[in-house]
C-alpha cells in the first residue's frame, strides 16, 4: 500500500504540475502493456518481467538489511513490520500492479490500488502457505498458468483496445472497476 501511496502521489504530483492529458494517456497505454506482459510472464511465453524483476533487485538490498533488524518474528508487530518490508522484494507482477496505482490519480486511490492487489493475491499466498507444496505444484501446472496467463493477458489487451479506441468505454465499465468509477 506504501509503494501504491507513492506510485499514486507521484503521479497526482505530476498531473497537477503538468495537466498533459497524453501523459495519461500513454500511462494508460504502459499499464494495460503490462498486464499484457504479465499475462504472457504467467503463460511462460514471454520473460521479460523476470528481467525488470532482476532491475529492482537494488531496491531489494536497501531493505533486506532492515528486515534482520526486525528480529525474530515472534511478536504480530515485527509481523507486521516484516510484512511491509517483504513487500519491496523484487516481483514483476507487483511492478505491472504498481503501474496501475500510478494511473489512480492520488496517493490514497494508489494506496487503495495496492490493497486490492495484496487482498486478492492474499487468499493464493495463504493457501500455498497452509497446504505447501501440493497446492504449489498445482499452481505451477502448465495448464493452470495458461489459464490465468490467458485471462490476465485478455484484461490487457482489452485495455489496450479500450485505449485505441476500439471499444466504448461503457462497455468495458460494466465488467472493469476503477477507483472514482461510477456503481
Amino acid at each position: 500500500m506504501v509503494a501504491g501511496a507513492l506510485a499514486g502521489g507521484l503521479a497526482q504530483g505530476a498531473q497537477a504540475l503538468t495537466r498533459l492529458p497524453m501523459l495519461q494517456a500513454g500511462a494508460y497505454w504502459l499499464a494495460n502493456l503490462m498486464l499484457a506482459a504479465l499475462g504472457l510472464y504467467l503463460m511462460d511465453a514471454w520473460r521479460g518481467l523476470a528481467r525488470l524483476e532482476q532491475g529492482g533487485r537494488f531496491v531489494w538490498r536497501g531493505v533486506q538489511p532492515l528486515l534482520k533488524r526486525v528480529g525474530p518474528l515472534d511478536r504480530p508487530a515485527r509481523m507486521f513490520v516484516a510484512g511491509g518490508l517483504w513487500g519491496w522484494l523484487p516481483c514483476g507482477m507487483v511492478y505491472s500492479v504498481l503501474v496501475t496505482a500510478m494511473l489512480s490519480g492520488s496517493a490514497r486511490h494508489g494506496a487503495l490500488v495496492m490493497l486490492a492487489f495484496g487482498l486478492g493475491t492474499l487468499p493464493m499466498l495463504l493457501g500455498l502457505g497452509l497446504l505447501g507444496a501440493r497446492l504449489r505444484s498445482w499452481l505451477a501446472s502448465p495448464r493452470v498458468r495458461v489459464a490465468c496467463g490467458v485471462l490476465v493477458l485478455g484484461f490487457g489487451l482489452l485495455g489496450l483496445a479500450r485505449a485505441a479506441g476500439g471499444l466504448p468505454h461503457g462497455w468495458v465499465q460494466e465488467i472493469c472497476v476503477a477507483p472514482g468509477a461510477a456503481p
